[in-house]
């Protein structure tokens, strides 16, 4: 299937849900997404800085850059003029970053929480009293330049679709709780985001609103290219 038969009927699958769909395009060329762009597809997820820039110059402006991986504070400053969305904030350091290189340019960037719902050993994420100790933070009241849409989690790479349920719902959880207790009346709080190109089907129905899809549109990874964050 080609990409573009492949954005077509990932957007019939998506026909009258709440999701979206970023294709993630980290380790594939312009060129490629280029082919996706012509299919309608506007936003694209990508995990190192530096591959985003490398890529950011050489496609149209109504691109929607979704930075999806460990983001270093020290790196901030080269997305900031352009990102769309920060999928994978994980501190309140990082959030203040953020909102400082957003101040530079007169913007004010979204970006979700990212947890840790995996069964696996990662790096990255946050608990929710973590969350729920930084939302309460004088610190946190003090940014203008961020604003919080919703939260992010990576599944335990599995086939068990019992477990990957349990960490969509425990998700969707923590999204519900923080709504209820800092974002009640916050309308740009609605992203929940999860799901990949194995277990997209079963995030939607936990209420997934934004699926990171990757090979299933633009095949297998080529891991050479030269990348560094």
């Amino acid at each position: 299937m080609s990409i573009q038969e492949s954005i077509q009927e990932f957007n019939k699958r998506l026909q009258g849900s709440n999701c979206q769909l970023i294709a993630v395009s980290k380790t594939h060329p312009v060129e490629l997404i280029r082919e996706a762009y012509a299919a309608g597809q506007r936003a694209f997820g990508e995990n190192k800085v530096q591959e985003m820039m490398e890529k950011q110059p050489s496609l149209p402006e109504d691109v929607q850059w979704h930075m999806i991986g460990h983001l270093q504070t020290n790196k901030v400053k080269y997305i900031a003029p352009y990102v769309h969305l920060i999928q994978s904030v994980d501190s309140l350091k990082l959030l203040q970053e953020i909102n400082k290189q957003a101040l530079k340019y007169d913007r004010v960037i979204d970006v979700l929480l990212q947890f840790y719902i995996a069964e696996e050993e990662t790096k990255y994420g946050l608990s929710l009293e973590e969350a729920q100790q930084l939302l309460r933070s004088e610190a946190f009241k003090e940014l203008q330049n961020v604003r919080i849409c919703g939260v992010m989690g990576v599944a335990t790479n599995t086939e068990s679709d019992e477990e990957l349920q349990k960490e969509f719902r425990a998700l969707r959880a923590i999204f519900d709780t923080l709504k209820q207790e800092f974002f009640a009346g916050a309308e740009s709080f609605k992203e929940i985001s999860m799901g990949m190109s194995s277990d997209y089907q079963l995030a939607i129905a936990e209420g997934s609103t934004m699926i990171r899809v990757g090979s299933a549109i633009f095949g297998h990874r080529n891991y050479n290219l030269p990348s560094n964050q």
